[in-house]
């Protein structure tokens, strides 16, 4: 008996990374699976529909279940039909994993509005489409008097909720506006019996992620190797079985921690009776401490660097900006 025995997931960026490590994973715990992959490179160019054929093939052959798709999460009829997919091969929809992401790095200065827009409509545009319309079947059998448990795993990021990386202005910004999706549709979709989560895999060793400092590292020899895409895939279940109690979080996961977020929490303030003048609000702002992006970025790369100055990370930014 597996974790997801019986549960029908669409699993969106399925073809490679994470995605496709997800959905060898929930296979192997029971689930069936649509594996949606336009198979598209990491700029959201070209296309290969042999990328989803593969993953689907691979499951089949270990015994599982699992149908290809092809379709683009930002087409707002593809996401539908991905939907569809799952009714019409499996006959229900309990799971949908939105991981879908492509990316342009560039400076700010650098990205056109085509490139900006591109990412968004895939990351965040798309995570909202085929919820929609999941959502949309959910609603309809809710209240044909089905109870039975669904559930959405969104994917972000740290790029946009911990690592303030440069040259990811579009990547980072469309992360962050999915963590804030999760838990606005977690307080919707609950009246439809309907759990919403979020996993933020950090340092993780896709084709996304090779240019960040310390993730192309050669991996140890033999054991767990946390940088390995598969270690997101438990956590990813966990949120998608059945009997998981959890919705609304979101939950960075790098390598075998996992740790829940807060997301802005509120920090120190400042008040006064009336309105401020710009000179009182200087004098008091000016002692309260303030979160650096330099620290929050060294934190978050210093095992990776080596390093933690603030010089060293300002050559690593400015090699990143001038690439083009």
């Amino acid at each position: 008996m597996g974790s997801l025995d019986g549960r029908v997931v669409l699993i969106t960026g399925a073809g490679r990374g994470i995605g496709r490590e997800e959905a060898l994973f929930f296979a192997a715990e029971g689930a069936k699976i649509v594996v949606n992959d336009p198979g598209v490179e990491i700029d959201g160019t070209g296309g290969d529909a042999g990328v989803a054929a593969g993953v689907a093939e691979e499951i089949v052959a270990r015994g599982g279940q699992a149908v290809a798709s092809t379709d683009s999460v930002s087409d707002w009829e593809g996401a539908r039909r991905m939907v569809a997919t799952a009714l019409d091969a499996f006959g229900d929809l309990h799971v949908v994993v939105n991981n879908a992401a492509i990316e342009r790095n560039l400076g700010l200065a650098d990205l056109g509005e085509d490139e900006f827009d591109d990412v968004v409509a895939v990351k965040l545009k798309g995570t909202f489409a085929v919820t929609r319309w999941a959502a949309r079947h959910w609603r309809e059998r809710h209240v044909a008097g089905d109870r039975v448990d669904r559930a959405v795993v969104n994917t972000s990021s740290g790029s946009g909720l911990l690592n303030p990386l440069p040259t990811q202005a579009a990547y980072a910004s469309a992360n962050a506006g999915v963590a804030a999706l999760t838990t606005v549709a977690a307080l919707e979709l609950g009246r439809y019996g309907v759990r919403v989560n979020c996993v933020s895999p950090s340092m993780a060793r896709t084709r996304l992620t090779l240019e960040v400092p310390g993730v192309g590292a050669e991996p140890p020899a033999g054991g767990f190797d946390p940088l390995h895409p598969s270690a997101v895939a438990p956590v990813a279940a966990f949120l998608a079985a059945a009997d998981c109690p959890v919705t609304g979080q979101v939950l960075s996961v790098r390598g075998s921690t996992v740790t829940v977020n807060q997301g802005w929490s509120r920090g120190p303030s400042v008040h006064q009776a009336g309105p401020w003048t710009v000179a009182g609000l200087a004098a008091e702002l000016g002692g309260v401490p303030l979160e650096d992006p330099f620290d929050k970025l060294a934190q978050a790369l210093g095992g990776a660097l080596g390093v933690t100055g603030r010089d060293q990370l300002q050559e690593m930014i400015n090699a990143q900006l001038d690439r083009r």
